[in-house]
């Protein structure tokens, strides 16, 4: 995976962040929340790029987990869970596995990403300094494990 720009540019502004006060936080959220959201919309596009080269199998078993997740949270996702497990009925358990590695990356990173939203949220609710550098290293830690994960997804691609 290349370097994405915008993450680039956000990791280099969090990490002059962490040493901003309240009031500097306070003047600069909005290019700091802009920032984040370039880097955000920057790895789901390239997230969504490399599975949508992955074959038949890999995503059929990335649906099948997804179908899993969803049922997990609602019983009346259950048609779609049995669809998605018929589809994936074939596909080899090492593939599974490899897929399986896939989806636990991007789930660690986007509770990375909402932990990261929380602390700003905590931050702005409590005008806190503190609070706001600690969610600047929490983004940055996020966008880190969405590469990481996005890695994995490509490696996928370079298996087959």
């Amino acid at each position: 995976m290349q370097k994405l720009t915008a993450v680039e540019e956000a990791k280099a502004l969090m990490t002059q962040a962490t040493d901003w006060s309240v009031w500097r936080w306070l003047m600069e959220k909005s290019k700091v929340r802009a920032a984040a959201d370039k880097a955000v919309e920057a790895l789901s596009n390239t997230e969504k790029k490399v599975k949508s080269t992955w074959n038949d199998d890999l995503k059929k078993a990335y649906r099948e987990l997804e179908a899993q997740e969803a049922l997990e949270g609602n019983p009346k996702a259950k048609r779609q869970h049995e669809k998605a497990k018929a589809e994936a009925k074939g596909i080899d358990s090492r593939i599974k596995l490899a897929v399986r590695r896939v989806k636990d990356a991007d789930d660690e990173a986007e509770r990375a990403r909402l932990d990261a939203e929380q602390a700003f949220d905590d931050a702005e609710k409590k005008m806190s300094a503190s609070l706001a550098r600690e969610g600047a290293r929490k983004a940055i830690a996020s966008w880190e494990l969405r590469e990481k994960a996005i890695r994995k997804a490509e490696a996928l691609t370079h298996r087959e």
